[in-house]
């Protein structure tokens, strides 16, 4: 018996006692790495907080200089010509600072040690797979991860910065001033960032689930037009805007995932050409 099988072997008869030991010093490392990660977050956090956080509260923001061409009403479209734009952040709560360090600490540790986590998870789950099914894995750990800092950029780089212009911005009539407080600024930046992030790993998900045999092609074909109104009403929910142009911004790469999750899948049997179905 080759090496490996007789590795495989040994792990498939650890005992339940066993296993449970193996997730509890899993789940200990995971903690142990968010631990450190978000030591090292909160020591620098002054800095990160007014250099990346609150940069989209600037008008020297990338996004803005790149459609600084674009003059909205201000009313339904942000301006983003104005080069005199900024944000001004109010605190009403003791204690709220201290929290928000605490928070944007453990955030920021969950995004940067995201590969770390998934990997110690992947260390508890390896032993109990085939070669062929570590293969796939590691091709779904790269996948995962890329997916997920693309869909973490994209919502830091353009989707909150034009929530931001749009809301703040925004005014039901001329009496009212926007006051913007921290605890709506940055629930507003972890639900839209993060939000997007976890969306991103939409193609993995199919993957998973055609290699498992659950769905195919034949599936995201039948129900295009369901999960077009279904990704329109996502992107309404993440995005905390009412204009359009932010809505489409967010719909058309989640639109384009789907699509590419159709190609990650297998296609159909020939057995289950029942219906006339293009692929």
């Amino acid at each position: 018996m080759p090496e490996n099988q007789q590795t495989d072997t040994t792990d498939r008869d650890l005992t339940f006692w066993e296993h449970l030991g193996e997730l509890r010093v899993t789940f200990l490392r995971i903690i142990v790495t968010l631990f450190v990660f978000a030591f090292a977050f909160f020591m620098g956090m002054r800095w990160l907080f007014d250099n990346v956080i609150l940069w989209p509260c600037n008008a020297d923001f990338p996004l803005y200089s790149l459609l600084s061409f674009m003059s909205g009403d201000g009313e339904w479209l942000p301006d983003l010509s104005d080069s005199s734009f900024s944000v001004s952040l109010i605190n009403i709560k003791l204690g709220t600072q201290l929290m928000t360090h605490f928070s944007a600490s453990f955030y920021l540790a969950i995004v940067f040690a995201f590969p770390i986590i998934i990997y110690q998870l992947w260390q508890f789950i390896a032993p109990g797979l085939y070669p062929h099914e570590r293969r796939g894995a590691r091709k779904a750990f790269f996948f995962g991860n890329l997916m997920f800092y693309l869909g973490t950029t994209l919502g830091y780089f353009i989707v909150f910065p034009l929530a931001l212009r749009f809301l703040s911005e925004y005014q039901l009539s001329d009496s009212i001033d926007n006051m913007l407080t921290l605890d709506s600024y940055m629930d507003s930046f972890y639900s839209t960032i993060f939000a997007i992030g976890i969306v991103f790993e939409l193609p993995l998900l199919a993957w998973m689930l055609g290699h498992m045999r659950l769905i195919n092609r034949r599936f995201f074909t039948k129900y295009r037009k369901y999960a077009i109104f279904a990704l329109l009403v996502l992107s309404a929910i993440i995005t905390p805007t009412s204009d359009i142009l932010t809505l489409f911004i967010v719909f058309i790469p989640l639109y384009a995932l789907w699509e590419m999750s159709r190609l990650l899948v297998p296609k159909p049997e020939p057995s289950e050409h029942d219906e006339t179905t293009p692929q």
